[in-house]
């Protein structure tokens, strides 16, 4: 989710302070402890979630658990850290936790004033609006006058505004801290549309006694890139948390997946898959890493696709199309930057 401007603006100064305390300690600190502290949200299904075991899922795990595979060969040395929207960022600044992967929004504003840095997309998404059936509602330009319940400290509160300003229509907003209490008053009838990244509003979905009388309007009312983030300063760092989510792009491209990673590591000529694996080129002598660092991620946690469709994808209960978190070459727009 994301942040509201006034609230970044009142918290910028002591972020940058802290950001640069921290500047350049992350990569040495981790490898020390001997695992990640991952920031994830407190509960969303399909990309970070707990079990009733406290097993964590989802696709802001496995990108979380990529880099502990990149760093330690171990994709389970990590330790997660549920946090609210209004938490994420002091707790990444404070160095509270060595990344954050909570389907946070890459934004102008957090990226220049929070002495933070967006270490690429793992999700393309969108804001939507939920809403029950029984409304009769079938487009979001049908909502003039409705209570809509909203995520407190996000920029979802500013996009609805936005939106329904344009369109010259009046709302009243419901906040709420959680995501878990939207859905609840949502289902209560205390408003009469929930919105939030439509990703996040499947998952709510299935929190409903009745799923399948609600449904997800076809607009769509921003960008919302989602990615991991980590403090502003600490290169190494942030090249590791790239680099491993690239590398499950390229990995996908390239046809190499947890299943056949080994057969290829044997017998595959093909000089871009041997680049990946760690048989040749730059290998991980690039990131202060071992050279089986992306073989590790793809073993351990799957290619991106692999990612996607067990956490989101038709191999899950959200069953969300990939869209534009495609390959390029499928029409989408994850493309793996050249490992070479």
């Amino acid at each position: 989710m994301k942040k509201n401007h006034l609230a970044v603006a009142a918290i910028a100064t002591a972020v940058l302070m802290s950001s640069n305390a921290n500047a350049g300690t992350t990569f040495d600190a981790v490898k020390k402890k001997g695992f990640v502290q991952c920031g994830v949200t407190t509960g969303l299904t399909g990309f970070s979630a707990p079990d009733d075991k406290g097993n964590w899922t989802g696709i802001d795990v496995d990108g979380c658990r990529a880099v502990a595979a990149a760093i330690f060969g171990d994709a389970k040395a990590v330790k997660f850290t549920p946090l609210t929207a209004k938490e994420r960022f002091t707790a990444l600044q404070s160095g509270e936790i060595d990344m954050l992967s909570r389907n946070t929004t890459w934004t102008l504003t957090r990226d220049s004033s929070l002495g933070i840095s967006f270490a690429g997309v793992n999700y393309y998404d969108g804001q939507g609006f939920l809403v029950n059936k029984d409304l009769g509602v079938n487009s979001a330009t049908e909502l003039d006058g409705a209570a809509v319940c909203i995520q407190a400290g996000t920029t979802t509160e500013l996009n609805l505004a936005d939106y329904f300003r344009a369109q010259g229509m009046s709302y009243t907003p419901v906040t709420y801290d959680k995501s878990e209490e939207t859905v609840k008053a949502f289902e209560a009838g205390r408003c009469d549309v929930l919105t939030s990244d439509q990703s996040q509003l499947y998952a709510l979905r299935l929190k409903l006694k009745n799923p399948e009388g609600a449904g997800v309007l076809p607009e769509v009312v921003s960008k919302e890139p989602l990615g991991p983030v980590v403090r502003q300063g600490d290169d190494a760092w942030f090249k590791v948390v790239r680099w491993s989510l690239i590398a499950q792009v390229n990995a996908e491209e390239l046809g190499v997946s947890s299943a056949n990673i080994d057969d290829m590591k044997k017998n595959s000529a093909d000089p871009n898959v041997k680049r990946l694996i760690g048989l040749d080129g730059i290998k991980g002598e690039g990131l202060n890493l071992d050279d089986a660092w992306a073989y590790n991620i793809v073993k351990q946690v799957g290619n991106y696709g692999e990612m996607f469709e067990r956490n989101v994808g038709m191999d899950s209960p959200l069953k969300i199309a990939r869209g534009l978190n495609d390959l390029w070459t499928k029409g989408g727009l994850q493309y793996g930057t050249p490992i070479r």
